[in-house]
This record gives structure tokens, C-alpha cells and sequence, in this order.
């Protein structure tokens, strides 16, 4: 699981001013099958909401599909970590490090299965290259479709591959 910005082409400025749009960026969250490097859901926000709040939601979307979830520090959140425990999905997040016993999670973590979280921002990394890292919708349901409409023309750029 991984997060990344898409930014929002700027309308002019006189429906900027007439609609209040403000917000500059689209926070996209992605979960990622890591043998396949598919797309497996994706969650899109304005908000400033927090990444464990968003990665709770993909997983239990997802739960009964996912055998282990890894992510970085920014989803650090032991009570996401017991929720994914009950769902029978094995938490791969680091600690953010303030304690000495913190430092020692980390090191329990697999180094190959965790390592298999960059192939999420390698994913981000195709997008946004081949695809553009902007969408160009005005309303926020039609810059959510053209996400969606983004991680399946890439799902099937790698079927096809």
C-alpha cells in the first residue's frame, strides 16, 4: 500500500473564484498485488485525512483477498495493526522510531517481504510517467474516475505485457 499526490490542473481563474475551488492536489491511495504489480483498489481524497485511516479502509475492503500487508512508517498505527490481526492479514508496517523496543519491531519485520513494498511506488512511478501526474477534471467524482480510469489502462498495459 502506498499513497501519492496527483495534482489538479488549475481551471481559470474566473471558476476558481466562482465555485471556491482551492484545493491543489489529489491525495490517491493504492493497494498492490505484489506478484502481479496490479491494482487492486484505489482510494482518492482531498482531505487531509491520515494514511491509517485510508489504509484501514483498503484493507477491510480487501480483506478477504490479502494474506500479509506491508506499508511504510506513515501508516504507523498499532490499532491498524491489531484490526488487520483479526482479519487474518499479517501487518508489515514499521514503527516510527521514539523507543528503543520500537527499533526492535522493525528488525522482526522480513526484509524480502517488506521490500516488496517499493513495487507500490514503482506503480505510482509508471502512472505518472506514461499517464501524466495531473488529472484534468473540474468536479471531484469525474478527478476520481479519471484515477480509476488510470489504474485500469495500466492493469491492462501489464496483462497485456
Amino acid at each position: 500500500m502506498d499513497t501519492t499526490f496527483f495534482d489538479r490542473e488549475n481551471a481559470s481563474k474566473h471558476y476558481c473564484r466562482r465555485t471556491n475551488y482551492r484545493v491543489q492536489t489529489l491525495k490517491t491511495t493504492a493497494l498492490v498485488d505484489t506478484e502481479s504489480q496490479a491494482i487492486l483498489d484505489v482510494h482518492c481524497t482531498t482531505e487531509k485525512r491520515h494514511d491509517t485511516q485510508i489504509g484501514w479502509q483498503l484493507a477491510r475492503r480487501n480483506a478477504g483477498e490479502l494474506h500479509s500487508l506491508a506499508a511504510d512508517k506513515g501508516y504507523d498505527w498499532q490499532r491498524l495493526r491489531d484490526k488487520l490481526r483479526e482479519e487474518d492479514v499479517r501487518p508489515l508496517i514499521k514503527h516510527r522510531e521514539f523507543r528503543p523496543i520500537d527499533h526492535a519491531h522493525n528488525a522482526r519485520i522480513g526484509g524480502t517481504l517488506y521490500g516488496q513494498r517499493a513495487l507500490s511506488e514503482t506503480v505510482f512511478s509508471v502512472i505518472k510517467r506514461t499517464l501524466g501526474d495531473a488529472v484534468r477534471a473540474l468536479s471531484w467524482y469525474r478527478e476520481f474516475r479519471e484515477i480509476v480510469l488510470m489504474c485500469i489502462v495500466y492493469n491492462i498495459k501489464r496483462a497485456v505485457s
